[in-house]
């Protein structure tokens, strides 16, 4: 069974996840430690939990999501997993790095693999599903654990919002019709864990965030 460790780092406050199983094999999504100290962070919980990374998974391709990319690679020999619609925005990661006046941003590795839409990913004895749902980037993807009740849901939907579309590649109603495709038709029950900000639910999302009550 698939349980979930959340890590806020870097100044844009981004999310971080560790989901890992029964077997300790554990798939590390979205990291965005940037400095030292939130890379050894990370590092001694998957060493103190015993831990074995197998897969580098981004939900986008966003600074704040992939400063940690690199690191990753170097410390596990992992390369990351997106989907192919986000490459242009993997590519672009130092430049626009530099407009935010970030110091010293490694540039990520390319990708290993892409992930396609609808595709079931699995790693020690869980699985989960590859939701494609552009909009607050070219080609976001949920991670949605169907078993476990949780997806992770990058900057697609948070408590009470949703991601930002004024980005390049943002859309406002490419990104409202994937939370209506993707996200909505899920139980009110299933965990919400976001890019950015506290946990939420479905239910929770449809009865009070104001971006969805007309959908």
């Amino acid at each position: 069974m698939a349980s979930v460790k959340t890590f806020t780092f870097n100044p844009f406050q981004e999310n971080t996840y560790i989901v890992f199983d029964e077997t300790k094999e554990c798939v590390i999504i979205d990291p965005g430690c940037f400095h030292p100290n939130e890379q050894k962070v990370l590092v001694d919980y998957i060493s103190n939990e015993g831990l074995k990374p197998v897969r580098l998974l981004n939900t986008h391709c966003h600074l704040d999501h992939i400063f940690g990319n690199q690191f990753i690679f170097d410390r596990y020999g992992l390369l990351p997993e997106i989907h192919e619609g986000e490459l242009p925005i993997l590519k672009s990661y130092p430049m626009v790095a530099e407009r935010y006046g970030v110091p010293n941003a490694q540039p990520s590795p390319l990708p290993k693999r892409y992930i396609k839409k609808d595709e079931e990913i699995v790693f020690g004895a869980s699985k989960m599903k590859a939701l494609l749902a552009p909009g607050h980037s070219p080609a976001s993807i949920c991670f949605f654990f169907e078993t476990e009740g949780f997806v992770i849901a990058g900057d697609v939907l948070f408590y009470e919002s949703i991601g930002r579309t004024d980005l390049p590649g943002g859309d406002y109603d490419t990104l409202i019709a994937s939370i209506r495709r993707e996200l909505l038709p899920m139980k009110d029950e299933i965990v919400v864990f976001s890019g950015h900000g506290p946990q939420t639910t479905i239910g929770h999302e449809r009865q009070n965030n104001p971006f969805l009550r007309n959908i």
